[in-house]
């Protein structure tokens, strides 16, 4: 059946992480995703991450971090230093619907690929910038990589041990969330915009998109807290600041996550463990009430957890109908029977790789579903037939382009 995007053409001129996590979203959804790469070396992330193995279980030469980022794409090489380079950008441009670039604010209006620019010359082009800061600000000119955005959004502010426990200070989140959550919103943006232009104005439009204001954006509840009460925000660790108990126990074999949501849940939860009593405590008997005095409920909770296996556990509170769940390793997540049934873990042909594993898109359409995945492509695997069918480009035409380096 046809992606939900069948028909939509995109051309991504981004590296690294939130562009082409963007980009791969929209070819999940059915689009055409032209990736442009500098010739010889391509996008910074084929040389990071870990070697992909080949057929043989020998390290292979795609790389982990562009695996991720870049499945459903169709490469080409284009110098667009060059003025060939940017006269075919531009005309591959007006055969897209949607542009999407993270270069630094301004970078590319010297090569003449900007929105101004291109949208002179094709109005209904859909143009998405995704930078640290944003195209403007004092520092809109600044580079910059995820852990700076989970600093200076507050994130890190909140996450870690808590002051005055072993080990306390500010953590960064175990992945790249800034970048990631930059993606989602543009994919969120683009998808506004374009419906915009074929169902109201006919015209595309600027999206100016700033790492910065996406992971604030994304602090939500914890920055309406602040905002609601002014208090700082403090790191609790795998604890909830507002709710109790909500946070990881070590238990005879390892750590069990507990989230108990309301006050029936509480008192569930205090049966199985062999503590009822604490249902009734006036200290506890609410869900403020506890929140407010976690230390001291923590402090009776944590000789109980530590009695049983997490195992046991878990299906004992599941049975009392208490949300939990482990704390898995990679290697665990991808072997859970609900994972697994849920088939999170899929595998496709790679011409190099032979058949590799990839993490499945979670989205499930009834009427237009997710198709079979096509390789990530290797660098440039695509130029001679993107140049011949986009753009009509003869194969001597190509060749030529080839001998001087344009492509």
């Amino acid at each position: 059946m046809a992606g939900a995007l069948q028909g939509v053409k995109v051309l991504d001129l981004s590296r690294v992480f939130s562009g082409p996590w963007a980009a791969q979203m929209l070819a999940d959804f059915g689009a055409e995703v032209i990736k442009v790469e500098r010739p010889g070396r391509g996008d910074d992330v084929r040389h990071q991450g870990y070697p992909m193995p080949g057929p043989d279980g020998r390290p292979g030469t795609e790389t982990s971090s562009f695996v991720a980022m870049n499945r459903g794409k169709r490469s080409l090489t284009i110098d667009m230093a060059r003025p060939r380079g940017q006269a075919l950008i531009r005309r591959l441009a007006g055969k897209a619907d949607i542009l999407i670039e993270n270069f630094k604010a301004g970078d590319l209006r010297r090569y003449g690929l900007d929105y101004d620019a291109l949208s002179a010359l094709h109005p209904r082009l859909v143009y998405c910038s995704i930078t640290g800061f944003g195209q403007d600000g004092p520092y809109s000119h600044l580079p910059g990589y995820d852990p700076i955005f989970q600093s200076m959004s507050g994130l890190m502010s909140v996450t870690g041990v808590p002051d005055g426990e072993p080990g306390a200070g500010p953590v960064k989140a175990g992945y790249s969330v800034s970048d990631l959550t930059a993606g989602f919103y543009a994919v969120c943006a683009i998808l506004a915009a374009l419906r915009h232009r074929d169902q109201v104005s006919g015209q595309g439009q600027h999206i100016d998109l700033a790492l910065l204001d996406s992971q604030i954006a994304a602090m939500s509840h914890i920055g309406m807290n602040y905002l609601a009460s002014g208090q700082q925000p403090a790191r609790t660790g795998s604890a909830s600041q507002i709710t109790a108990p909500f946070r990881a126990f070590e238990c005879e074999d390892g750590h069990l996550m507990v989230a108990v949501g309301n006050d029936t849940q509480f008192r569930a939860y205090c049966q199985v463990i062999g503590l009822p009593g604490l249902a009734d405590d006036a200290r506890f008997a609410t869900n403020p009430r506890r929140a407010a005095a976690q230390a001291e409920l923590s402090a009776l909770l944590e000789p109980a957890m530590k009695r049983r296996k997490v195992a046991d556990w878990n299906q004992a509170l599941e049975q009392a109908k208490v949300p939990c769940g482990p704390i898995y390793t990679m290697e665990q997540v991808f072997q859970d029977p609900q994972i697994r049934h849920r088939q999170m873990l899929g595998r496709m042909p790679h011409p190099r790789l032979g058949e590799m594993p990839y993490i499945r898109n979670p989205i499930r359409f009834s009427n237009t579903p997710i198709g079979v995945a096509t390789a990530p492509p290797m660098l440039g695997e695509h130029t001679e037939a993107v140049l011949a069918e986009e753009l009509g480009l003869s194969a001597e035409e190509i060749a030529g382009l080839r001998a001087e380096g344009i492509v």
